[in-house]
């Protein structure tokens, strides 16, 4: 058995809990739009169309933003084939997942979906196949006021008030070459330059991402995140980074310690967009917008260019695991182990794509494993990051050599009373080995021996690390009690192998 101590100090914090670092992504890609959020014909769509089973789950998982309508969909999409009376709206071949396109849900639609779920939208502009002026006029539509062509139609179309978006992506993953109008660093960073001046004439109080690299291991990673900022780093405002992580050759020790990548990929972004700083003389520092990250087996996907032509057809839509919850809480306290820097992240995506929420068409909808781990830390990470002290046993893994066997992130709320909640987060990596846990929770405020009292102990984990949650059985598996203890000052508790933890203490008495 592992053995692990854990220690907390208010006085090493990272920063506030940033609510962003929950945002999650809707794509017109497979079923994640049509017979996800949507279907009309659904006994509980309402009268949008709308599924109010789905939305009842999205507003449970906590998401806070909603990056939209993609994705490689954007690099070929023309919104204003998305606007308007329905009837009119005209069917396309989407060129990025060789899909046939109804349009049947388009901006306002989705803004009013966002609304009604109480999720902020994040709107990517399409600079693979378009440019600066259909970004304008897609920004015009969206945000400004009636008396200009773009605003009235928008009042044509039934909002005379503004949308007010006000992240908006400057294109998506424009340096790979499965993206439709794919460019280098020197042409993306100028279109996107010439695109974001443009949209800042308009509002100069936007939030702009730049596209970063797609993944960290592509050939460009680095150079590209440098070339694009020294152009537009007084324009914009986030780089963007996405990453997708799997079990490679059935690597299940690396692969429990994605989290490594993932905060690797961050400090290097970070690294680059400092250094653009340092050289300009310029204090700004350029955030991280995560704005796609989950677990993807993408060996087992043959790309676009094997798809047959279809409309809303089965794409990608992955069955999670136990192992794959563990993953994705890793994934979410390394997030917030860096809210100095990283401003938003979007798990890629809400619904049937490689998803926290499934669905059948007609049908039911269900939480697959990754649900639980992000609607819990949604739900209790609050107040400030604090960054703990680990001392705990190592895993050895071929893909980062020797990792903690714990991950490990706290946050500390001040309720304003002269108390103080304390939620701390834990991954057991380990896929034989269950850890002891030491927690000195007294010292996390300074309080007294016996001033803080056990919340609760919700603990993922199955005596089978491969099982799923679905549609005939969708609870198998959930959170359960998780056994912690306290004594005086000290929280001890038993973590088994491949196991996430949310632990919540609360200071009994006022200081």
């Amino acid at each position: 058995m592992g053995r692990a101590t854990v220690r907390l100090d208010p006085a090493f914090a990272v920063g506030p809990v940033r609510p962003r670092l929950f945002g999650s992504f809707v794509e017109h890609m497979g079923r994640c739009v049509y017979t996800g959020i949507y279907e009309p014909s659904h006994p509980d769509a309402d009268e949008l169309g709308f599924r109010t089973d789905v939305a009842h789950l999205v507003r449970e998982l906590g998401v806070t933003v909603v990056r939209y309508p993609g994705g490689n969909f954007v690099s070929n999409y023309r919104w204003e084939d998305g606007v308007g009376a329905k009837a009119d709206r005209p069917t396309q071949l989407d060129l990025a997942w060789r899909s046939v396109e109804t349009n049947q849900v388009g901006t306002d639609d989705f803004v009013d979906w966002a609304r009604s779920v109480g999720v902020e939208p994040m709107m990517a502009v399409n600079l693979g196949t378009r440019g600066p002026s259909e970004a304008v006029e897609l920004l015009l539509y969206c945000n400004g006021d009636p008396g200009t062509q773009w605003p009235d139609r928008r009042a044509q179309n039934g909002h005379v008030e503004p949308h007010d978006v006000r992240v908006w992506c400057l294109g998506n993953e424009m340096d790979g070459p499965w993206q439709m109008g794919h460019k280098t660093a020197g042409e993306y960073a100028r279109v996107a330059e010439e695109t974001a001046r443009a949209m800042r004439r308009v509002d100069r109080d936007l939030e702009l991402v730049a596209c970063g690299s797609s993944s960290r291991g592509m050939p460009t990673f680095g150079t590209w995140e440098r070339v694009v900022l020294e152009r537009c780093f007084d324009l914009v405002d986030h780089v963007s980074a996405h990453a997708y992580y799997e079990p490679l050759d059935g690597d299940v020790d690396s692969f429990l310690a994605s989290a490594e990548d993932m905060n690797r990929f961050i400090q290097s972004v970070v690294a680059t967009a400092d250094h653009v700083a340092a050289v300009r003389g310029s204090d700004k520092r350029i955030m991280v917008s995560f704005d796609e990250w989950n677990v993807w087996r993408q060996q087992g996907f043959d790309g676009e260019s094997s798809l047959a032509v279809r409309e809303a057809p089965e794409l990608i839509e992955d069955v999670y695991d136990v192992t794959d919850a563990v993953v994705v809480g890793s994934l979410l306290a390394t997030l917030l182990q860096h809210a100095d820097r990283v401003s938003m992240a979007c798990q890629a995506q809400l619904v049937n794509v490689i998803a926290p929420i499934m669905t059948e068409p007609g049908g039911a909808s269900w939480r697959q494993t990754i649900y639980h781990p992000f609607a819990l830390t949604a739900r209790y990470a609050r107040g400030m990051v604090l960054r703990p002290a680990v001392v705990c046993d190592r895993v050895d893994t071929a893909a980062y050599g020797p990792v903690d066997q714990l991950v490990v992130t706290a946050t500390l709320d001040d309720t304003g009373e002269g108390g103080a909640d304390l939620t701390v987060f834990f991954a057991n990596r380990s896929r034989t080995e269950p850890v002891e846990l030491t927690l000195d929770v007294a010292a996390a405020v300074g309080a007294a021996p016996g001033d803080w009292t056990l919340v609760e102990h919700l603990a993922l984990y199955d005596d089978d690390p491969t099982a799923t949650n679905t549609r005939l059985e969708p609870d198998r598996v959930v959170p359960r009690p998780g056994g912690a203890r306290t004594e005086g000052d000290t929280l001890t508790a038993t973590l088994p192998p491949t196991s996430w933890h949310c632990i919540r203490l609360t200071e009994a008495v006022s200081r």
